[in-house]
């Protein structure tokens, strides 16, 4: 129960995510199917939060002594992204935010991709469902990889 819990837990870190909980849980022995479940679960739990406050918050904090770098940084990134999101996406920014989402790579995770959405004011059933999406898809690759089967691949057509 305790290493479910822990996965549970990795996969709500920020830049870790489910990119992280998933080859862990199968380090650790849980299988794929329960460990994708509880991944997608951890990851998912803070994007409301994230969509509704992350942005306030971040705004409220970015001019205090201790924290206010890192409120700058974290604002900065999510504009950035958000930007080169739009720019890129154009009329399809759902799409776009669902792949920036899936693909599993470093700081393109379901934080990330809600803080986006929510400094370009996409409304909020979108972002979810794309954010959810990209979360499905990530888990899909990050098992996937976990499970050996990119490597496999690699022997096989090498």
């Amino acid at each position: 129960m305790k290493s479910y819990l822990i996965v549970f837990l990795i996969s709500m870190v920020p830049l870790i995510e489910l990119r992280g909980a998933i080859p862990y849980a199968v380090a650790f022995g849980i299988p794929l199917t329960q460990a994708y479940i509880i991944a997608i679960i951890g990851n998912m739990l803070p994007v409301p939060f994230i969509y509704f406050f992350a942005r306030k918050v971040l705004e409220w904090g970015k001019d205090k002594p201790v924290i206010g770098r890192f409120f700058t940084f974290c604002l900065e990134k999510g504009e950035k992204g958000g930007k080169a999101l739009q720019a890129k996406a154009g009329r399809g920014l759902f799409l776009a935010l669902l792949l920036f989402v899936g693909i599993p790579l470093p700081g393109t995770g379901a934080w990330t991709g809600t803080l986006a959405a929510s400094l370009l004011d996409m409304d909020f059933k979108s972002s979810v469902l794309a954010v959810m999406l990209g979360v499905l898809l990530a888990g899909i690759i990050m098992g996937a990889a976990s499970a050996g089967l990119f490597g496999a691949l690699f022997a096989v057509f090498s």
